[in-house]
C-alpha cells in the first residue's frame, strides 16, 4: 500500500475536510476518497490520499495529520520578533553591566570592584537612565535578531522532523548552528558593534555619540560600513555556538519531558526552567568567545590584528604571565601550583563578566522561549496556515 495514503477516521459530527464520518456515505466524498480492495478479496477499504508532495514536505504533512502542529516560518518570524523586543527591555541593565566589566581591562587600574559597584557608579554618574545606555541599538536589533533566529530554525528543522513532529538532538544542534550563523551575519554583528561602542563611549571623558542614529552615522563616516562589522569572525563563532547549545539543550529537555507523547503541552514555568538551563549551558560553553568578541568591537579594537590575535593578547598580557609563580618548592609541587595559578588566571580573564552574563542570559533565554511559545499559540488561534 502506498505510503501516501492514510486510513480515514470515523466519528460523530458533520462531514468536514473529506473525512468520512458516521452517517455519511463514501459517494459524498467521491472527489477525495479512494477505495482500495483489501487483501484476500474481502470488503474494500477507503483511504484519504495526501496530495503529491516533494520529499522535503512529506514529514510535514505526516506530522500535521498525526496531530503535531508545525510552526509556519512566518509565524516563527513574527513571534520571535515580539518575544525579542519584550525580553530586551526587561534584561538590558544586566547586559550593560556585563559589557562594562568586560571592557574594564586589567592593564589599567580597574574602575569597578564588582557588579554592585558598577551599578552604583553608573547611577551616580548618569542616573538610572545610564543603565539603559545603548538600549536603542540593541532594541532595534533584538526584534529582527529573534525573528531571524526562530524563523531560520523552523525553516531548517521542519523538514528534519519525523512523522510525529519530533526533532532529534543532532538535528536541533545543526539547526541551532544555522540559526546562530544567520542572525550573526544579518543582525547581530552590526548591532553588537554599535552597542559596544555606545557603552564604551560613555566611559570617555567627552562622549561623542548623542544617540543611536548619530552614533551610527559617526561610525560609518569614520570607518565605513565595514566599521559596523568589526569582530565578524568572533561573532559568527559566538552566535553559532550559542544557538547550537541552546536549541540542543532545549530540544533535549523537551523530548525528555514529553516522552512518548509529542502532543503533550508544556506549562510556561516548565518552558522557563528549560530555557534557563539552556541559557546557562551556553554561557559556560562560549563566554571566552564573548569576551574576545566584545574586545574586537570596542573603541580600542585597533589594537588587535585579528580575532586570534585578540585572544592571544588576552592570554599573553592578562593571563598566566601576570602572576609570579613560586620557585622555592620541590619540583612536582612547583608544577602543581604553577598549573593551578595558570588555570585560575586564564579563567579570570576569559570568563570575566560571567556572573552578570549568566544572570542575563538565563533570564533572557527563559523569557524568550516562554514568550515565543505563547505568541505562537495566540497566532495559531487567529492565523490559520494549515
Amino acid at each position: 500500500m502506498s505510503s501516501l495514503y492514510k486510513p480515514f477516521s470515523v466519528s460523530e459530527g458533520p462531514c468536514k475536510d473529506a473525512i468520512l464520518r458516521r452517517g455519511c456515505t463514501p459517494q459524498q466524498h467521491h472527489a477525495t476518497l479512494t477505495r482500495i480492495p483489501s487483501a484476500g478479496g474481502g470488503s474494500t477499504r477507503t483511504f484519504t490520499p495526501i496530495p503529491n508532495i516533494y520529499p522535503g514536505q512529506r514529514n510535514l504533512a505526516a506530522a500535521a495529520i498525526g496531530g503535531r502542529k508545525i510552526t509556519h516560518p512566518w509565524k516563527a518570524i513574527l513571534a520571535g520578533g515580539i518575544a525579542g523586543g519584550i525580553e530586551i527591555c526587561i534584561t538590558f541593565p544586566t547586559e550593560y553591566v556585563k559589557t562594562q566589566l568586560q571592557l574594564d581591562e586589567r592593564a589599567n587600574p580597574p574602575r569597578y570592584r564588582g557588579i554592585g559597584d558598577c551599578v552604583k557608579l553608573t547611577v551616580q554618574d548618569h542616573g538610572l537612565r545610564g543603565l539603559y545606555r545603548g538600549l536603542s541599538s540593541l532594541l532595534y536589533g533584538s526584534i529582527p535578531k529573534s525573528a531571524v533566529r526562530f524563523g531560520t530554525f523552523e525553516v531548517l528543522s521542519n523538514p528534519m522532523r519525523d512523522a510525529t513532529g519530533r526533532l532529534d538532538n543532532k538535528g536541533s544542534l545543526l539547526c541551532g548552528l544555522g540559526a546562530g550563523i544567520a542572525e550573526a551575519v544579518l543582525v547581530v554583528c552590526p548591532m553588537e558593534t554599535v552597542k559596544v561602542k555606545f557603552i564604551h563611549d560613555q566611559c570617555s571623558l567627552r562622549p561623542r555619540y548623542r544617540g543611536f542614529f548619530h552614533g551610527v552615522r559617526e561610525i560609518i563616516r569614520d570607518q565605513g560600513v565595514r566599521g559596523t562589522y568589526q569582530g565578524l569572525t568572533a561573532t559568527l563563532l559566538k552566535q553559532g555556538s550559542n544557538q547550537a547549545i541552546r536549541f540542543y539543550v532545549m530540544n533535549l529537555l523537551r523530548n525528555w519531558y514529553k516522552g512518548d507523547d509529542p502532543g503533550r503541552d508544556m506549562h510556561p514555568l516548565v518552558t522557563a526552567m528549560f530555557g534557563a538551563t539552556a541559557g546557562a549551558a551556553s554561557v559556560f560553553g562560549n563566554t571566552p568567545l564573548d569576551v574576545v568578541k566584545t574586545r574586537m568591537q570596542g573603541l580600542e579594537a585597533h589594537r588587535y590584528k585579528s580575532t586570534m590575535d585578540c585572544a592571544f593578547q588576552i592570554l599573553k598580557n592578562e593571563g598566566p604571565q601576570a602572576y609570579a609563580f613560586p620557585r622555592n618548592y620541590y619540583f612536582f609541587f612547583n608544577i602543581f601550583f604553577s598549573f593551578s595559578l595558570h588555570f585560575h588566571a586564564l579563567n579570570c580573564r576569559f570568563y570575566k563578566g560571567t556572573v552578570p552574563r549568566l544572570g542575563r542570559v538565563c533570564l533572557d533565554v527563559a523569557i524568550v522561549f516562554v514568550l515565543y511559545e505563547e505568541v505562537v499559540k495566540l497566532l495559531n488561534n487567529v492565523w490559520r496556515t494549515d
